[in-house]
C-alpha cells in the first residue's frame, strides 16, 4: 500500500480522502466533521511511576493497567535511585529528568514501553535541577522550572533522537514542586513554591517561547499531581499548607481559572500523576505518612477518586508516565 499525507489530503494507492470545510470527503461522500485529537499526554495501555523516595530513594519504575483496576508490578530500575524527578511520555517510551540522587542531577532517563526493561541515560538537562514539571508534545519532552535554586528555565529534549536538553523560554516566575499537564498544542505548569502559587502558566509547542499566565487554581498550591484529558488539565493533591485532597479541572479551549470537580480518597502531597484516555491517576505520595495508593477518577464526569490499586512499595516524589 502507499500512503501520502499533504496539507489538504490524504492519497492512498489510487484513492484520496480531502479535508474540506463540511468534513472529511472520500469518494464524493462525507465520512465525518470532525476528528478527536488524543493529547500525548494520553495512554491506552498502562500507566507508570518511576523514582520516588520511601525513604530511602528509589530506582523502581512500577506499571499498572488502565483496562483493569490492578496493583502495580515492578518492570525495571532507573539508572540511578532519585526522588522529586519529573515525567514525559512519547508514543513508545518514558523518560524521567532530573532529581535528587543526591546530588541533584541533570540526567534524562528513557525507558521502553513495549518491554519490561530498565532505564538508560539518554541525555541531560541544561542544569541539574529537582522538582520540576514534566510535559509532552508528540515530538519532544518538557521539563519546567525546579530548584536549586528555584527555576523559571523550560528546557525541551527530542524524542526522535538521543540528546541533551535546549533553553526554549521561560516560566513568567521562578518556582519549584510546579505541576505538569499536556493540550495537543501547549504546555503547562500549575501551581508551585514562590511561595505557594496558584498560577497556571501555558507555552507553545510549535514555537520556542515564554510561558503566560492564563488562569489560576482555586487555591495555591504545590507538591501536587498533574492530568490530562483531551479538552482539559487536571491538578490533584498537594501541600498548601494544609494538604489537599482538591481535583481542580481548567479547560485547554479557553484560558480560564480552574473549578474543583472532585476530591482524592485521601490528602496528601508529592503524589504523582497519569493519564489514560478516560481517566486521570494520582500515585502514592505523602498522606501524611507515605503511601502506595492509586486513585482514579474519570474524565468525562465530575466526580471524586476511587482507590484502585497499589504501588510495589510506598514512595513520594515520583515522576509520572504513561503508554
Amino acid at each position: 500500500m502507499s500512503i501520502k499525507i499533504n496539507k489538504d489530503n490524504i492519497e492512498f494507492n489510487n484513492y484520496t480522502m480531502t479535508f474540506t470545510e463540511e468534513g472529511f470527503v472520500f469518494d464524493g461522500e462525507i465520512l465525518a466533521n470532525s476528528i478527536s485529537i488524543t493529547p500525548p499526554m494520553a495512554g491506552t495501555v498502562a500507566g507508570y511511576t518511576s523514582g520516588g523516595y520511601a525513604p530511602p530513594n528509589t530506582n523502581v519504575i512500577d506499571k499498572f493497567p488502565f483496562a483493569t483496576d490492578a496493583n502495580a508490578t515492578d518492570v525495571g530500575d532507573l539508572t540511578q535511585a532519585r526522588r522529586i524527578v519529573a515525567g514525559q511520555s512519547s508514543s513508545k517510551n518514558g523518560y524521567t529528568s532530573g532529581g535528587d540522587a543526591p546530588p541533584i542531577v541533570n540526567t534524562i532517563d528513557k525507558f521502553p514501553f513495549a518491554t519490561d526493561a530498565n532505564a538508560t541515560d539518554v541525555g541531560d538537562l541544561t542544569q541539574g535541577r529537582y522538582r520540576a514539571a514534566g510535559q509532552s508534545s508528540n515530538e519532544n519532552g518538557y521539563t519546567s522550572g525546579g530548584y536549586v535554586p528555584a527555576r523559571n528555565t523550560i528546557d525541551k529534549f527530542p524524542f526522535a533522537t538521543d540528546a541533551n536538553a535546549t533553553d526554549v523560554g521561560d516560566l513568567t516566575q521562578a518556582r519549584r514542586n510546579v505541576v505538569g499537564q499536556s493540550s495537543a498544542e501547549n504546555g503547562y505548569s500549575s501551581g508551585g513554591f514562590v511561595p505557594t502559587t496558584d498560577i497556571i502558566d501555558k507555552f507553545p509547542f510549535a514555537t520556542d517561547a515564554n510561558a503566560t499566565d492564563v488562569g489560576d487554581l482555586t487555591v495555591g498550591r504545590y507538591g501536587a499531581a498533574g492530568q490530562s484529558s483531551n479538552e482539559n488539565g487536571y491538578t490533584s493533591g498537594g501541600l498548601g499548607p494544609p494538604t489537599f485532597n482538591t481535583i481542580d479541572k481548567f479547560p485547554f479551549a479557553t484560558d480560564t481559572n480552574a473549578t474543583d470537580v472532585g476530591d482524592l480518597t485521601q490528602t496528601r502531597r508529592y503524589v504523582t500523576g497519569q493519564s489514560s484516555s478516560e481517566n486521570g491517576y494520582s500515585s502514592g505520595g505523602n498522606a501524611p505518612g507515605i503511601v502506595n495508593t492509586i486513585d482514579k477518577f474519570p474524565f468525562a464526569t465530575d466526580a471524586n477518586a476511587t482507590d484502585v490499586g497499589d504501588l510495589t512499595q510506598v514512595r513520594a516524589g515520583t515522576a509520572g508516565q504513561q503508554d
